[in-house]
């Protein structure tokens, strides 16, 4: 987890889009999960940014990710390091 701080889902929009950073929510139960955002580059069929889910503290896996309304709303968001 990160420095203890938490915050909106507006700021990790803006940790992740601006530097790349790893952010994740108090609420999620798989421990390590986390979100980032993928600019294409030559090896991607993307042609444009999209935010992907690690779901697992292996880094292993990445799927697309889509936030619901509640991942929108809560207040517990916080960088991952």
């Amino acid at each position: 987890m990160g420095n203890g701080e938490t915050f909106g889902f507006g700021r990790a929009l803006d940790e992740f889009l601006r530097s790349g950073k790893k952010v994740a929510r108090m609420g999620w139960n798989g421990k390590g999960m986390y979100i980032t955002v993928q600019g294409p580059d030559e090896n991607s069929k993307m042609k444009r940014p999209y935010i992907f889910i690690v779901p697992s503290s292996d880094g292993s896996d990445t799927i697309p990710w889509v936030a619901s309304q509640r991942d929108l709303l809560e207040m517990d968001w916080y960088e991952v390091i």
